[in-house]
């Protein structure tokens, strides 16, 4: 019995993905058609066989692939056990269209970080609230896929200290911990480029941006569940997205629940200035 074709798709929060998609395909075979997106491929299970620019490429489980804009190409699963792939679509802004050809020229990338990045960007595209975390891997990425196409492989540089820009995009985290601040606003408002704010900042404080608001947010909240505001009403009060966004980065945090956290405080309720 043949398997299913599965298909999985939405449209993140974040600047400069168009699209992610997931899918399962054994019998399905793409047409030649094209995009006006950056197609960005990793393959979890089989490979994949495509034409591009008149000749066949492949795109095997370990590798990265990156097929450009208006290019047009085909798809097709390489062995009858079909194969699952992640795709995500990028503007054509995010990389430029200057780097189209290169991109015809050498569209799989043999990249172990990369794919990784791409993996673990993925990873956070499945949860709402993880935003700030999506837009810095995804500058990361497209830095990464830059210096592919630029021909400038090879380990990345040490990235210079910038305490400056690091201690004021703390700063601007800081005095929106509720309503967070994405990495294209913190970009603008900092005159810096997203990829060197990620830099800076983990290089200062040990810890990406992303990781330092989320642990400001589990205080706010432990603050406020030690005040006696229900569980139920905390995860919107302290910035997150939902209870189960609050319970997952609790948990993993603080070692409980945040239901548990607040049923083993011996001591009344006491009001105080969480802020």
């Amino acid at each position: 019995m043949v398997a299913a074709e599965e298909v999985t798709a939405w449209h993140p929060e974040v600047p400069g993905i168009a699209e992610v998609f997931h899918a399962h395909f054994v019998q399905h075979r793409y047409p030649m058609h094209a995009h006006a997106t950056w197609t960005l491929l990793i393959v979890d299970d089989g490979a994949v066989r495509y034409d591009l620019d008149r000749h066949e490429r492949g795109a095997p489980s370990d590798r990265v692939s990156l097929l450009p804009p208006q290019v047009p190409h085909n798809g097709r699963a390489a062995t009858a056990l079909g194969f699952r792939k992640r795709v995500l679509y990028l503007e054509p802004e995010a990389l430029g269209a200057d780097l189209i050809g290169a991109a015809v020229d050498t569209p799989t990338l043999d990249d172990p970080l990369l794919r990784r990045r791409v993996h673990r960007l993925h990873h956070a595209l499945r949860f709402p609230g993880e935003e700030l975390e999506a837009e810095s891997r995804l500058a990361l990425i497209c830095g990464r896929l830059r210096g592919h196409l630029l021909r400038r492989t090879g380990p990345e540089p040490t990235p210079p200290r910038d305490r400056g820009v690091a201690h004021r995009l703390r700063e601007l985290i800081d005095a929106r911990v509720v309503e967070g601040v994405s990495l294209e606003q913190a970009a603008a408002e900092l005159y810096a480029g997203p990829a060197h704010l990620v830099r800076a900042f983990t290089r200062e404080f040990g810890m990406a941006p992303h990781q330092y608001l989320t642990s400001r947010r589990v205080d706010l909240a432990r603050a406020l569940l030690l005040d006696g505001l229900p569980a139920g009403s905390v995860s919107t009060e302290a910035g997150f997205y939902d209870q189960s966004h609050l319970t997952r980065h609790f948990r993993r945090i603080v070692g409980v629940s945040p239901g548990r956290f607040a049923r083993r405080s011996p001591l009344p309720a006491r009001s105080h200035d969480v802020r």
